[in-house]
C-alpha cells in the first residue's frame, strides 16, 4: 500500500473537506479553535481555487491534504493534515516532499503551527523547517529553498522544465532569459510535458507565438519568442491579455518586455557554467536560476 500525492483544484473540495474536518477535529481543543474547524464547502473551494493544493491518498481513499497559497514569493501551506488512522504511514512527509515540488522557483515553504501543540512543531523542525516567528497563539516556520540548479544536458533541462511546469497553474506567467542556444526551448519543452499540452514545443520564432491546447482541462500553454519584437508595444499588438488569466506564459528573450503583463511572474535564467571556456566531448553544461518576482 503506497501513498499518492496528486495537484487537486476546487473540484477536489469535497474529499480535500473531508479530511480537513477528521483530521483536526482528532485534535486537542484549542481555544480559540482552529480556523480549519469553520471551513465548508464553499470556503474550501475559494481557497483551492487560487494555486490548489494536494490531496493524499492510500489506495484510492484520500488520507491527507493540504491547500497551496503564495505570500510574495513564499509558497504558504495551509489546512495541511492528515486523517488519525494514516498517521505514521508516511502520508505527512509525502505531501511535504509534493509541496516542495509544488515551490519551485520560490524562495521558502512556510506553514503555521499551534504553540499548544509541541509535537506538531516538532514535526515540521524534524522536515528541515526553522521557527521564524512567533505570535501568539501561531509559530511560523519556513523550509527555504534552492532556487539554482545544474543541467549538465539537453535531458536534465528537459526533465528540469517537467518539474516547474508541474508546479505551474493557469495565470503563471514565465520569462526565459538565456543566450542563443541556452537551452531556453528545451526547457519549454519540459514545461509543455510537465502541463501535459498538445503538440511538440519548438521553438515560434518565425510565428512569434504559438498555443498549446491543455489535454487534460488544465491550462494552455502560450509559448511566445519575443527575440524579434521591436518593444513594448508590439508585445501589446499580441493581444496576450485574452489569455493570460487562463493559461500558462511563456515568454523566451522577455526580460525587460514581459513584466508588464502581470503582477507576478516566474524568471528563469539559463547560463553556460564554463563560461567560454572549451567544453569536452558532447556536454555543454548549463546553470537554471528560478526566481518569483512580485511586482515591477
Amino acid at each position: 500500500m503506497s501513498v499518492v500525492v496528486r495537484r487537486v483544484g476546487a473540484e477536489a473540495a469535497a474529499d480535500v473537506l473531508a479530511v480537513v474536518r477528521e483530521a483536526f477535529g482528532a485534535r486537542p481543543v484549542l481555544d480559540p479553535p482552529a480556523d480549519a474547524m469553520g471551513e465548508d464547502l464553499d470556503s474550501i473551494a475559494r481557497l483551492l481555487r487560487v494555486r490548489g493544493g494536494l490531496l493524499a491518498t492510500l489506495d484510492g481513499t484520500p488520507v491527507g491534504c493540504v491547500v497551496l497559497d503564495v505570500r510574495d514569493d513564499q509558497m504558504v501551506l495551509r489546512r495541511f493534515g492528515v486523517t488519525p488512522a494514516a498517521q505514521g504511514r508516511g502520508v505527512a512527509a509525502a505531501l511535504v516532499d509534493a509541496a516542495r515540488e509544488a515551490a519551485m522557483g520560490r524562495s521558502a515553504v512556510v506553514v503555521l503551527a499551534r504553540e499548544e501543540l509541541p509535537g506538531t512543531i516538532a514535526f515540521w523542525e524534524a522536515c528541515g523547517f526553522v521557527v521564524t516567528g512567533r505570535t501568539s497563539p501561531y509559530v511560523e516556520l519556513a523550509l527555504w529553498l534552492g532556487t539554482s540548479f545544474d543541467a549538465p544536458d539537453a535531458e536534465t533541462m528537459r526533465l528540469l522544465g517537467e518539474r516547474v511546469g508541474e508546479s505551474l497553474v493557469a495565470g503563471d506567467l514565465v520569462v526565459l532569459t538565456g543566450e542563443l542556444g541556452a537551452g531556453k526551448t528545451t526547457f519549454t519543452q519540459g514545461l509543455g510535458i510537465g502541463l501535459q499540452v498538445r503538440g511538440g514545443v519548438t521553438s515560434p520564432t518565425f510565428v512569434i507565438a504559438r498555443v498549446h491546447p491543455s489535454l487534460v482541462s488544465g491550462p494552455d500553454l502560450v509559448h511566445v519568442d519575443a527575440y524579434r519584437l521591436g518593444g513594448l508595444a508590439e508585445l501589446d499588438d499580441l493581444d496576450l491579455d485574452t489569455s493570460l488569466d487562463t493559461a500558462v506564459t511563456v515568454v523566451e528573450w522577455g526580460a525587460g518586455l514581459a513584466e508588464t503583463l502581470a503582477d507576478a511572474r516566474l524568471e528563469v535564467v539559463i547560463e553556460r557554467t564554463v563560461g567560454d571556456a572549451p567544453v569536452e566531448g558532447d556536454l555543454d553544461p548549463r546553470r537554471v536560476s528560478l526566481r518569483w518576482v512580485v511586482g515591477q
